[in-house]
């Protein structure tokens, strides 16, 4: 029997409920791009999420955000190196990469920064006021007692 491990598809979902895209997303992993860049997904408050990827060596104008629908799409691209440049060792990977993040219906993205090659993405969960629970009342149920009709022909 071969057993399928879930982890890495999880790893890319934020607030996310419904595990059949996950399940239909399977075939479509790769094991290198699990690897690169290397990223985190923390919970920061109750409806707060932030995914800190690790961009060493990419500047805010080769990296772009973008969410379309449940989808948040992040791309980095290089541009072209300094003519004259020599490397003696290159430790410092700079190629191409898109990572996608499958999210909820509820959760938006809010805002991104980038401070010592570490990209931040700020999400929030935003229940709308339809979908939040809310108390319903239980009445007593109590009938007020039985009805007599035409108590007099009864007696009789």
């Amino acid at each position: 029997m071969r057993a399928q491990f879930l982890s890495p598809l999880l790893r890319s979902s934020v607030g996310f409920d419904r595990v059949d895209r996950l399940l239909d997303a399977v075939g479509r992993v790769d094991e290198a791009s699990l690897t690169y860049p290397p990223y985190n997904i923390e919970k920061s408050g109750e409806d707060n999420y932030r995914i800190t990827m690790a961009v060493a060596g990419f500047d805010d104008s080769e990296l772009d955000v973008t969410q379309q629908e449940n989808v948040l799409l992040i791309r980095g691209k290089a541009h072209e190196e300094e003519e004259g440049k020599t490397f003696l060792h290159r430790g410092i990977a700079r190629r191409a990469f898109e990572r996608r993040f499958e999210l909820a219906d509820t959760v938006r993205v809010t805002g991104a920064a980038l401070n010592n090659g570490m990209l931040s993405v700020e999400l929030i969960r935003e229940i709308p006021e339809a979908r939040k629970p809310r108390k319903i009342e239980i009445g007593t149920g109590l009938q007020k007692g039985p009805t007599v009709i035409e108590q007099d022909r009864a007696a009789a």
